[in-house]
């Protein structure tokens, strides 16, 4: 069955487990783009989901499946038309665990993010040269399920650092597609993206031109790819005030900015349900009076955590008045366990939390309320029961719970936002900017939005949720079609 409108993402909308007789059981996925897919519809149709098989489970129930097509085998979609790739296509477990984690999130994620410790890495030898084989099957198997499953002249929506070199490969397979390519990460400035050995920095740039359009979350990101294009590719660039175009053998790829925002509606109804007011009970019953900085973060190296407990831990230092008045809830959502940077990382910031408890804590009150697990109503409790919410990654494409936090918060919401977020170009101007690195004025930026006064709150806390919503999931899903309806066959 072919579609007229196809999505190609790592992850998809649905998860598996293996029930006692082994039978694959699924469970809707979360995040954004499931939104997005959920919210928008195009001519009455929704896009054929194209995806990885990422677990045992996932692939069993791709093995189950009329050409990995999960929706015509009995499970419950929700609607959604998803195909699964899998063995059959190249992608067994092998191949995965060398293309996602030695390739997507060991090289291009720290490239983009900037995370390299540069004295020790990266180090490009034969091992790379098998991961990056790897990652050539990886997206060779994508390009060739998307050119089987596309119709005549069909769109097709390529999201993430993940399929970087999809949109190039599936061209050479379907010159007739109209295809875009969307980066949910930053891009690295031109400098630090020439630490890839140059014909891989090539074919990283020339797998996004295989697009007909390029797009970012923000403009400092579209503008740093441009960058990348005329200095390695030596590609003919045009600038625009927001994105611009690249022109490179006979081609011409359009850079545009879509800024990914919140269906408010939706989560605050979601934010509504009995499980999150248990969870809210539960916090406000160890808090007390207390006001409440809050973040809910995955324990992702570029997320900053550490630093944001450090700044916490200045805080009480510096202006003690608030101790034993402010509790600091954390939730750190386990991240790529699979990698032993992430694994130390997160034991680091158990550590640290732990230092700061036994440094402040005095009967009846705790500094800080540390969870380190994927509870998501728990997180929708947290966000809703925010005086200050912290935000302060060292890099970061959107982030999204700068976002949804103000617009569930009962209390007003100050925002404490790094300049590194791609989300405070919209924000910035409503919240307490700081440089990520700067643990000091990072405390000196807690103190002020502790001490902010309601009036002044309730202000910034509507002007961040009027931008938060401006371009809704749906909204943001379309402008990407509307980007290929443009496009020439």
């Amino acid at each position: 069955m072919v579609a007229p409108v196809l999505l190609a993402s790592n992850r998809g909308p649905l998860s598996f487990t293996l029930d006692a007789d082994g039978a694959p059981r699924a469970k809707r996925g979360g995040g954004g783009l499931v939104s997005a897919i959920m919210s928008a519809g195009h001519a009455g149709e929704h896009p054929l989901w194209v995806c990885t098989a990422l677990s045992d489970a996932d692939r069993e129930a791709a093995r189950r499946s009329p050409h990995g097509r999960l929706d015509e085998a009995g499970h419950d979609t929700g609607g959604l038309r998803v195909r699964m790739l899998s063995t059959p296509e190249g992608i067994d477990a092998r191949t995965f665990d060398l293309a996602y984690n030695g390739i997507a999130n060991s090289t291009l994620w720290f490239l983009h993010h900037l995370l390299f410790a540069t004295p020790t890495a990266p180090v490009f030898d034969g091992s790379f040269a098998r991961e990056w084989s790897a990652f050539s099957v990886y997206s060779q198997a994508f390009a060739e399920g998307l050119a089987q499953d596309a119709a005549p002249g069909a769109k097709v929506l390529v999201q993430d650092y993940h399929l970087t070199l999809v949109p190039r490969l599936l061209r050479q397979l379907r010159p007739d597609l109209r295809i875009g390519h969307f980066s949910h990460t930053p891009w690295a400035p031109a400098e630090y993206f020439s630490l890839l050995p140059q014909g891989l920095a090539r074919e990283v740039l020339l797998g996004v031109l295989g697009a007909d359009s390029a797009g970012f979350l923000a403009p400092r990101w579209a503008s740093a790819f441009l960058d990348c294009c005329e200095r390695v590719l030596g590609a003919e660039v045009v600038r625009e005030e927001v994105g611009g175009e690249v022109r490179h053998d006979g081609r011409t790829t359009r850079v545009v900015v879509h800024a990914l925002g919140i269906d408010a509606d939706e989560l605050r109804e979601r934010a509504g349900r009995a499980d999150v007011a248990r969870h809210e009970e539960a916090l406000l019953a160890r808090i007390g009076d207390c006001k409440v900085i809050a973040r809910v973060d995955r324990t992702e190296l570029s997320k900053n955590i550490l630093r944001g407990l450090l700044a916490y831990r200045d805080l009480l230092r510096r202006y003690p008045e608030w101790v034993g008045r402010v509790v600091h809830v954390v939730g750190a959502v386990p991240s790529r366990n699979a990698l032993p940077e992430y694994r130390e990382y997160t034991a680091r910031v158990q550590r640290l939390a732990a230092e700061i408890d036994e440094e402040f804590a005095r009967p009846g009150w705790s500094p800080l309320i540390l969870s380190v697990d994927d509870d998501f109503p728990r997180s929708l409790a947290t966000y809703r029961i925010a005086d200050v919410l912290l935000i302060n990654p060292i890099r970061d494409g959107m982030n999204l719970v700068a976002k949804e936090a103000p617009a569930l918060s009962t209390r007003g919401c100050a925002l404490v936002l790094s300049t590194e977020a791609g989300a405070a170009a919209e924000l910035g101007h409503a919240a307490l900017l700081v440089n990520p690195y700067d643990v000091s004025g990072t405390a000196a930026a807690l103190h002020a939005a502790l001490g902010m006064d309601d009036e002044e709150r309730a202000r910034r806390t509507r002007e961040l949720v009027d931008a938060a919503t401006a371009l809704p999931p749906g909204q943001w899903l379309a402008a990407q079609v509307e980007d290929l309806a443009a496009v020439r066959p």
